[in-house]
C-alpha cells in the first residue's frame, strides 16, 4: 500500500457505517485513523496489518468540539489525509421544513465540513501535501422526492468541493468527493420522518421513502465504499468526484445525454409510482 500522504488520518463518522468501516480497512493497511464521533469506542485497535485506530470524541455540529478535537489529533500527529464520512438523513416534504431537524441535518452533513476543514486545512497546506476526501452522494446529483432536504445539503457539499479543488490548486493538497449510492448501513434506520400524519404529503412520503430504505438494505456493503476511499488515498491525482458502481456510473452518464424531463420521470416512476 503506497501512503502517499502519510499514514495518519483524520475521519468523521468512525463510529458507524462507511465511516467505520473505512476506518477498519485502512487501519488493516497500515494507517493510523482518528476516528472521530459523538459516542467512540473508548479503546485503541490494533491491525495485524500494523496500522491501528483511535477515539476521538467529536461533535461536528459544535464548533467549540471541532476545536478541542482538532486540538488533540495535531499535538498526537502529522495529519495527511481529511475524511469526511459523518451525516444523518431526515425525510420530509420540501413544503414542509421543521426548522429544528433541518437545522441538525445541513449542520451534520454541510456547515460541520466547513468548520473542520478551517482548521485543519491550513495544516494540510503547511506539510505541502494532503488529501481532503467527501462523502457525497448520488443523490447530490439526481434529487430524490421526499429527501430534499438530504439532497440539497450532498449538492451544497459537491459545489463547495468543486470550488475548493480549485483554489487549493499548487498548494499539494487534493480534494476528493466519493458518491455512494443506495448502500447497507445503520443510516437508514437513522432516518427521521419529520412528516405529520396530517399532512397532504404523509402517505407519499412514506412511500416514496419506504421504497428507499428497501434499496438501501439490499443495497452494497459499506466496505465497497471504504475499497474506494483507499485506493484514493494512495492516487497522487484523484479525480473530483468517484460514484460508486457502475450502474450509478451509467445513470450519470445518461444524466448529461438525457433532457431533463426524462430524468425527472424516471426519478417520479421509481420513488412515486405505486
Amino acid at each position: 500500500m503506497k501512503h502517499h500522504y502519510g499514514k495518519n488520518v483524520f475521519l468523521t463518522g468512525g463510529s458507524s457505517g462507511i465511516g467505520l468501516a473505512t476506518a477498519k480497512l485502512l487501519a488493516e493497511n497500515g494507517f493510523t485513523v482518528f476516528a472521530a464521533s459523538r459516542n467512540p469506542n473508548a479503546e485503541v485497535r490494533k491491525t495485524p496489518g500494523g496500522g491501528e485506530i483511535r477515539p476521538v470524541t467529536l461533535d461536528v455540529r459544535d464548533p467549540v468540539s471541532v476545536d478541542a478535537a482538532v486540538e488533540y489529533v495535531l499535538s498526537q500527529a502529522d495529519i495527511g489525509v481529511i475524511i469526511h464520512s459523518a451525516g444523518i438523513g431526515i425525510a420530509c416534504p420540501a413544503e414542509e421544513s421543521p426548522s429544528e431537524p433541518v437545522e441538525r441535518l445541513m449542520d451534520t452533513n454541510f456547515t460541520g465540513v466547513l468548520h473542520l476543514n478551517s482548521r485543519l486545512l491550513p495544516h494540510l497546506r503547511s506539510r505541502g501535501k494532503g488529501l481532503c476526501l467527501m462523502i457525497g452522494s448520488v443523490a447530490g446529483l439526481f434529487p430524490i422526492p421526499f429527501q430534499s432536504h438530504y439532497s440539497a445539503s450532498k449538492a451544497a457539499l459537491d459545489s463547495y468541493a468543486a470550488a475548493m479543488r480549485m483554489e487549493m490548486a499548487g498548494s499539494g493538497v487534493r480534494v476528493s468527493l466519493v458518491l455512494p449510492g443506495d448502500t447497507n448501513t445503520g443510516f437508514t434506520s437513522a432516518r427521521t420522518y419529520e412528516v405529520e400524519e396530517c399532512s397532504v404529503y404523509y402517505e407519499k412520503c412514506v412511500r416514496a421513502v419506504r421504497k428507499m430504505e428497501k434499496d438501501e438494505i439490499g443495497g452494497r456493503k459499506p466496505e465497497s465504499v471504504a475499497r474506494i476511499i483507499l485506493k484514493l488515498c494512495s492516487k497522487a491525482r484523484p479525480p473530483l468526484r468517484t460514484i460508486v458502481g457502475f450502474d450509478y456510473k451509467f445513470l450519470a452518464f445518461l444524466k448529461r445525454l438525457l433532457p431533463y424531463c426524462l430524468v425527472e420521470a424516471i426519478l417520479k416512476s421509481v420513488y412515486m409510482g405505486r
